[in-house]
C-alpha cells in the first residue's frame, strides 16, 4: 500500500483552495457585476406625465426619456382635445428601466353617435338627468308660451330641431324649450316711454313680460333713468304675447343706476 506524503496532502489542498476561491470568486463576480451591468440594475427613469399633452408633445417626451410607447385604447371625451393623452400605464413618477413601454389612451377626433333620448314632459332637472346619462349636454333653457308650465316641450342641438330616437353625436349641447304655464293669447303693448326704469321693471313683471337690452344714451329732453324709446322683436303692431322680451333705450349713461 502506497503512502501518501505530507507534502503531497498539502499540494491537494491547496489546489482545492485555490478551486473553490477560484469559483467564489468567479460566482460573486457573475451576480455583482456582469448581472447588474448587464441589467443596468439600479439604473431607473421616472415616468414622465403625459396626460393631457398632444401626440407630438407626448412622443417629444417619451423619446427624451429613452422610452416607448403604446396606444392601448382610443375613447371619446367631449371637453378634452381631439388626439390628446386621456391616461397611461404605468402612472406618472413611476420608477421604470430605459426602453419601457408606456401604455396610453388617447382621445378620439370623432366623438361616436348616440340615440337622442325623449325628454318631452320632463322637468328641466330630470331632463339634465337624462341627457347626462345619455352622454350630452344641457345647453340653453328657453321659456316659451304654453300651458304646460316648466315641462320640456322641445328639444333643438345643432341649429335645428331634433326628435326623439335621431343620431346625435355624443357630447353636444342640446337646448330646452320649457312652457312658461300661459297660453298663446295676445295682450296689450305697453307704453312705457316717460317712464323710469324701475318703475318700467315691475310693470313688465306684472304682465308676464320680460325686460330685453337696456341702452343707456343722452338725452337733455328727459330725467335720466327714464325710458325714452322701446321696441318689440317679437310684437304685432299694438299687441304682444305673454314671455315676450322688450328692450328700451334709457336716458343717461348707466352710473346713475
Amino acid at each position: 500500500m502506497a503512502i501518501i506524503s505530507t507534502k503531497s496532502k498539502k499540494d491537494f489542498y491547496l489546489h482545492v483552495a485555490i478551486l473553490v476561491t477560484l469559483f467564489l470568486v468567479l460566482f460573486f463576480a457573475f451576480f455583482f457585476v456582469y448581472l447588474p451591468w448587464s441589467t443596468h440594475h439600479g439604473e431607473t427613469i421616472k415616468v414622465p406625465n403625459l396626460k393631457g399633452m398632444s401626440m407630438d408633445k407626448m412622443e417629444e417626451s417619451v423619446d427624451a426619456n429613452n422610452l416607448e410607447y403604446e396606444i392601448s385604447d382610443c375613447t371619446f371625451v367631449a371637453d378634452k382635445p381631439p388626439l390628446t393623452i386621456l391616461s397611461q400605464y404605468p402612472l406618472p413618477n413611476a420608477l421604470v428601466k430605459s426602453g419601457r413601454k408606456i401604455y396610453i389612451t388617447i382621445n378620439s377626433e370623432t366623438p361616436p353617435t348616440i340615440r337622442m333620448p325623449n325628454l318631452i314632459g320632463l322637468s328641466v332637472r330630470s331632463a339634465e338627468q337624462q341627457l347626462v346619462i345619455a352622454g350630452l349636454k344641457k345647453g340653453i333653457v328657453h321659456q316659451v308660451n304654453d300651458p304646460r308650465l316648466k315641462e320640456v316641450i322641445d328639444m333643438q342641438a345643432l341649429g335645428r330641431k331634433i326628435a326623439a330616437g335621431s343620431s346625435i353625436p355624443k357630447g353636444t349641447e342640446v337646448d330646452l324649450y320649457i312652457g312658461n304655464g300661459t297660453a298663446d293669447a295676445e295682450i296689450e303693448l305697453p307704453d312705457l316711454i316717460g317712464k323710469p326704469l324701475d318703475e318700467v321693471s315691475i310693470i313688465l313683471a306684472g304682465m308676464n313680460l320680460k325686460l330685453g337690452h337696456v341702452t343707456y344714451e343722452a338725452n337733455s329732453d328727459l330725467t335720466a333713468g327714464t325710458v325714452f324709446k322701446q321696441t318689440c322683436a317679437t310684437c304685432d303692431g299694438t299687441s304682444i304675447h305673454p314671455g315676450d322680451t322688450i328692450d328700451v333705450w334709457v336716458v343717461g349713461d348707466g352710473n346713475n343706476e
